[in-house]
C-alpha cells in the first residue's frame, strides 16, 4: 500500500525528508515536512518519529521534552482541530538545534547487529581501545594538583582558565568577575 499526503507526496519520503532535515539542522525544510506528515492525518506517526529523532539523532536527554511537547499536543487537541501545530512546531525547531549525536543508534546497530562489522574485527578494535593509555592533559595540572602546584597553578589561574574552557557556555551570575585570558 503507498501512503500519500495531502500534497501528493509519498509518505515515506516524507518521513526520510523529515528526519534528515532534523539531522541537518535545516528547521525549515523540517518544519514544512512535519506539518505536511500532521495535516495528511499522520500526526500519531509523526510524534513516533520525532521521539525516534530525538533518541537516534540528538545528543543529551532531548527525548524528555519532546515526550513532553507530544503530551501537551494531546491536551490542546481535545477538540480544537489544527491548534497544536506549535507543539508540532516547537518539538521540530528544537530537534533542529539540538546537538547531534548518533551514538545511541550506533551502539544498536553496530554493537548488536552482526553483520555490521565481523566479530574479530570489532573485538580488535575493542583491544586496541583498551591498551591506549592518555596521558593527563595539561589543563588539569591544575592548584588542585600536586604537580600543578609544582608549577605554579594559582586559584586565579583556574578561575580564568576553567572558565575560558566552558563549552558551550550559558552566561553566568559571577562572569562579569572573571577576565578572559
Amino acid at each position: 500500500m503507498n501512503l500519500i499526503t495531502d500534497r501528493g507526496h509519498d509518505f515515506g519520503e516524507v518521513a526520510s525528508a523529515l528526519q534528515k532535515a532534523i539531522r541537518r539542522g535545516d528547521g525549515r525544510l523540517a518544519g514544512y515536512w512535519a506539518v505536511e506528515l500532521l495535516e495528511s492525518g499522520f500526526g500519531n506517526y509523526l510524534w513516533k518519529r520525532l521521539l525516534t529523532v530525538s533518541a537516534e539523532d540528538c545528543w543529551g536527554i532531548l527525548t524528555q521534552e519532546v515526550w513532553s511537547l507530544f503530551e501537551a499536543h494531546q491536551l490542546v487537541a481535545k477538540g480544537r482541530k489544527g491548534k497544536t501545530r506549535i507543539f508540532v512546531a516547537k518539538a521540530v525547531l528544537l530537534l533542529c538545534a539540538a546537538k547531534k549525536s548518533r551514538d545511541a543508534d550506533h551502539l544498536t546497530n553496530l554493537v548488536y547487529d552482526a553483520k555490521a562489522i565481523p566479530e574479530a574485527e570489532l573485538l580488535a578494535d575493542l583491544d586496541a581501545a583498551r591498551a591506549e593509555v592518555e596521558p593527563i592533559p595539561d589543563y588539569a595540572l591544575d592548584v588542585h594538583t600536586y604537580r600543578g602546584r609544582k608549577r605554579g597553578r594559582t586559584k586565579a589561574d583556574f578561575f580564568r582558565e576553567e572558565f575560558a574552557a566552558l563549552k558551550p557556555r550559558e552566561p553566568g551570575l559571577f562572569d562579569k568577575n572573571l577576565t578572559n585570558p
